[in-house]
């Protein structure tokens, strides 16, 4: 009964941490998802108001066209700036304190936006007179600002690449310098090694002609036929009977003649 409890104890606690895993994934995902879609509403509306601004300094005259292009002339700048540096980043890390300065600038630059916002709604002109250039010269600081940065960056880029690309076509020259080298040692070695074989099968030529001078096939030391049938002892015998001399009858006469 208590090893049964014991297992349904942890049956219900694994179960439990399933469950919460289950609810922190769930809630990391969607506030995944709602800040994802928050970014890309805030890209859309800034967007819209872009070009709701562009259409504002052809469409308006005097301070509202004013006031729209000093708005535009700012997002520009942040915008490009902003691209230029979250683009590098990767490669450079130190385009990450100019990317904080950033947004730093953005702040200051948003509360100018607000300020130009309101300025669009001024009833009074005098006012709007009076403060426009006000706002116009903070708003030409921060583009400032963010231009300097931009083309600092641009010009960082530039030089690291122009950098990179001389060492590596001072790179690319040395190995085209040891490929020839080695192209050279190849052509050498490949020379060497085919005098050595031909020296090689000149001598093995040379003494294989002399194995065959001395062998059995050129006739000198082969043994005859006799000698492979085992005929030789018994020829060589008869050979030595016939050249031996007669003792027959035709002895006689010649002896007694010789008597007479």
């Amino acid at each position: 009964m208590d090893v049964f409890g014991v297992m349904i104890g942890l049956v219900m606690l694994f179960g439990i941490a399933v469950l919460v895993l289950a609810v922190v994934g769930t809630v990391k995902a969607a506030k995944a998802v709602a800040a994802k879609v928050e970014r890309h509403e805030a890209n859309a509306r800034r967007v819209v108001e872009n070009a709701t601004l562009k259409a504002r300094t052809y469409t308006k005259v005097g301070p509202p066209a004013q006031i729209a292009a000093v708005r535009l002339g700012l997002r520009t700048a942040l915008d490009g700036t902003r691209q230029v540096l979250e683009g590098g980043v990767e490669q450079d890390g130190q385009l990450g304190e100019a990317l904080a300065l950033l947004t730093r600038l953005d702040a200051h630059a948003a509360e100018l936006d607000g300020e130009l916002r309101m300025l669009e709604r001024e009833p009074d002109t005098g006012r709007i007179a009076a403060k426009l250039p006000e706002l116009r010269e903070r708003a030409e600081r921060i583009t400032h600002s963010a231009e300097t940065m931009r083309w600092a960056a641009q010009d960082r880029m530039h030089r690291f690449a122009d950098d990179e690309l001389s060492r590596l076509s001072q790179e690319c020259e040395s190995e085209a310098g040891a490929l020839r080298h080695w192209d050279g040692a190849s052509a050498a070695s490949s020379a060497a090694s085919a005098s050595s074989s031909s020296s090689d099968s000149r001598a093995g030529a040379a003494g294989s002609g002399a194995t065959r001078r001395a062998g059995i096939t050129d006739g000198k030391g082969r043994p005859s036929a006799e000698d492979l049938l085992g005929l030789a002892d018994p020829l060589a015998k008869l050979a030595q009977r016939l050249r031996k001399p007669s003792a027959g009858p035709s002895a006689g006469p010649s002896t007694g003649s010789s008597t007479s």
